[in-house]
This record gives structure tokens, C-alpha cells and sequence, in this order.
């Protein structure tokens, strides 16, 4: 909305920041920040109100959990997408079609994470929405997704898979690359929704790879720094970086009521939905190989949980005492935010290890 201002640079010089992705996306960030930290605190207590006994606890989960996180109110992802909607809206270039399908993807996979949080605490039960049910949902919107950008794009590249550490080389998967992004943005959102099981120790995560992947959009849409660093340039992406400020931001005011000792979860409405906009931003940028290393905590968490289930099917033996694994880590005698913060520690390393593969070309 505002980059209109910019047009009127030459009566306002300093109207011309506006056109800097640079400076929208640090605008962004402080607009996406301060929205949850004014409306924050009102949109839980009206939350706790309209849910009473808040997110229903596993009852095969650790006992601390049972016991201690008893009542917190979930759905929190609902302050995070407002506040990314309403800064998008306020700081991004709203004719680019990259922002639009990645934004309504993310609202997407929102609106099927309230909807399976609805029913859980409708039933107070950990069990809502069927897991074929709703994958099945999500392919139709990912795939969705993957043929606008294939659209967007100039074809072949458009359909193409690249490679890191190879600055020429790419894959056309032709119509077979609906099928893979749709896995990647899908497998995204599911993994980050796996790892939301302990305070704080999926948004901080998330928030890493928000930034890597805004640095990455920045840098693949911007044809001079695409070919200094020999990475593939996709025009239009530089402006996800604004969309992905927006989420940091957000994700910042959202810890300062999610840390340890949390007043909300985020539940699937908003792990989903960040999920989704991560892979969504992979699959546009052409980094979707990068987003397994960068997002490596994420894979971890859901490997953990798919060897778990067919080990136990297979064998009748459990891999690890609990899955997704930082539960194991608990089982361990970890405290919480031992394994929260070595997670964070995690994360931060593996996103530079990410990073690096931007030059290593």
C-alpha cells in the first residue's frame, strides 16, 4: 500500500525509500512486531474465555506437560497471520503475483490448522481432522500453488529443479514438478507442525528461516547479486522478503507470549500456515533442496516421527522413547528449555550451513 508514496519522490525525497525492498521489509518487521504486542494480549484473553480448557494435553505425553501446560489457550497462530496479512498489505508491492500466491497459501493452510485446533478443543480431545483428510487438502492447494508459479515463470525454468553447488545445472521436471512442490510446500508445513510441541521451539526456528529464505528471495530476485553469486535468477521474488519481514516480525511480539512459561500455542493454525509459507517461498525461489538443509531441524523432527511409526508397525519396537524427538530428548532428562534452546542452536547452524551454499557455486 504504501509503495505508491514513492511516486511522489521527486515533490518528497524521502518518499523514495519506499521503493527499496530493503527498507519495506525492515518496516515490515517493526509493523508486524508491534501488532501483536498492542492487539497481543487482548486476542488471548479472548481466546482463553471462548475455550475454557484450552489445547487438550496428550495423554501419552510427558507428565510435566500433563500437569504444567494444563489450560493454555491455542489457536495463537491467528495473531501471527493477522499481523503478517495486515503488514504485507501495508509495506509490500501488491501487483506482484508472487506475493499473493504465497500469502494465500499460508491463509490457506491457516484457515486447516483452525479449523483441526476447532475441533480438538470442541472435543477436547489431541484428535481433529483426519491426517488423509487433511493432506488431502493440502495437496489441492499446493498444487494449486506449484502451477501458478509455473505460470508466473518463463518456461522451462519455470519447472525446473536446482541444484546447489551446481550454478548451471537444472532438472525440468515438466508437469511431474506439480507433484514434487507440492511434497516440498506440503512437507513444510507438517514439519514445522510436528516440532510445535514445546514453548517457543518452533517459532524461533521458523523466524531463522524466515530470514534466510528473505535473504535468499532478495538475492535470487535481484539480477545483479544473482549473478555475482552464480545463483538462478527468478525476477519478482525479491519482493517475498518484505512478506517474510512481516513474519519475523510477528513471530518476535508472538515468543514474548509463547516463551517458557507459554500464555498460548500457536497450534496448527499457525504452525501450518508458517510451514507452508516457508516451502511455498522454497518452491518460488527455486531453493528447494536448500530448504532441507536450512529447515534440517524440521526434517528431523518429522523423520523421527515416520521411522518412529514404522519401526513400531513393522517390529513392535519404538526408535526412540517418544516421538517427535524432542520429546525423546525429555524422556532423556532434558528440561524443556535445555532442549528449546539447543534446538535454537541447531537451527542457527544449519541455516549457515544453508546460506553458504549461495556461494559455494
Amino acid at each position: 500500500m504504501f509503495l505508491f508514496l514513492a511516486e511522489f519522490s521527486d515533490q518528497f525525497q524521502l518518499f523514495n525509500l519506499f521503493r527499496y525492498i530493503t527498507f519495506r521489509t525492515g518496516a515490515a518487521v517493526l509493523t508486524g512486531l508491534l501488532f501483536i504486542w498492542l492487539f497481543g494480549p487482548t486476542m488471548i484473553a479472548m481466546l482463553r474465555i471462548r475455550q475454557g480448557k484450552g489445547q487438550p494435553i496428550r495423554a501419552d505425553g510427558p507428565e510435566s506437560h500433563i500437569i504444567g501446560k494444563q489450560g493454555t489457550p491455542t489457536m495463537g497462530g491467528l495473531m501471527i497471520l493477522a499481523s503478517v496479512v495486515i503488514s504485507t498489505l501495508l509495506w509490500a508491492n501488491l501487483t506482484n503475483p508472487y506475493v499473493w500466491v504465497v500469502l494465500l497459501v499460508t491463509l490457506a493452510f491457516g484457515v486447516i490448522g483452525f479449523y483441526d485446533d476447532y475441533l480438538k478443543v470442541t472435543r477436547q480431545s489431541h484428535k481433529g481432522l483426519s491426517g488423509k483428510g487433511r493432506l488431502a487438502i493440502e495437496f489441492f492447494v499446493a498444487a494449486i500453488a506449484c502451477f501458478a508459479f509455473s505460470q508466473i515463470g518463463e518456461q522451462p525454468f519455470a519447472t525446473s529443479l536446482a541444484v546447489p553447488f551446481f550454478k548451471d545445472f537444472l532438472l525440468d521436471l515438466g508437469w511431474f514438478f506439480l507433484i514434487f512442490g507440492s511434497f516440498v510446500i506440503v512437507g513444510s508445513g507438517n514439519a514445522v507442525n510436528l516440532t510445535d510441541g514445546l514453548d517457543g521451539l518452533a517459532i524461533v526456528p521458523v523466524m531463522i528461516a524466515a530470514a534466510s529464505f528473505g535473504a535468499i528471495s532478495y538475492l535470487a530476485g535481484n539480477a545483479v547479486f544473482a549473478d555475482y553469486l552464480q545463483i538462478h535468477f527468478v525476477a519478482g521474488t525479491g519482493e517475498l522478503a518484505v512478506l517474510l519481514g512481516a513474519l519475523i516480525g510477528a513471530g518476535l511480539g508472538f515468543l514474548w507470549f509463547n516463551a517458557p512459561p507459554a500464555s498460548i500455542f500457536m497450534g496448527d493454525t499457525g504452525s501450518l500456515a508458517l510451514g507452508g509459507m516457508i516451502g511455498a517461498t522454497a518452491v518460488a525461489t527455486k531453493h528447494e533442496i536448500v530448504l532441507a538443509i536450512i529447515g534440517g531441524l524440521f526434517v528431523l523432527e518429522a523423520v523421527s516421527v515416520i521411522v518412529q511409526v514404522i519401526s513400531y508397525k513393522l517390529t513392535g519396537k519404538r526408535i526412540f522413547r517418544m516421538a517427535p524427538i524432542h520429546h525423546h530428548f525429555e524422556q532423556l532428562g532434558w528440561t524443556e528449555p535445555q532442549v528449546v534452546v539447543r534446538f535454537w542452536i541447531i537451527s542457527v547452524v544449519l541455516a549457515l550451513i544453508g546460506l553458504s551454499t549461495l556461494k559455494l557455486r
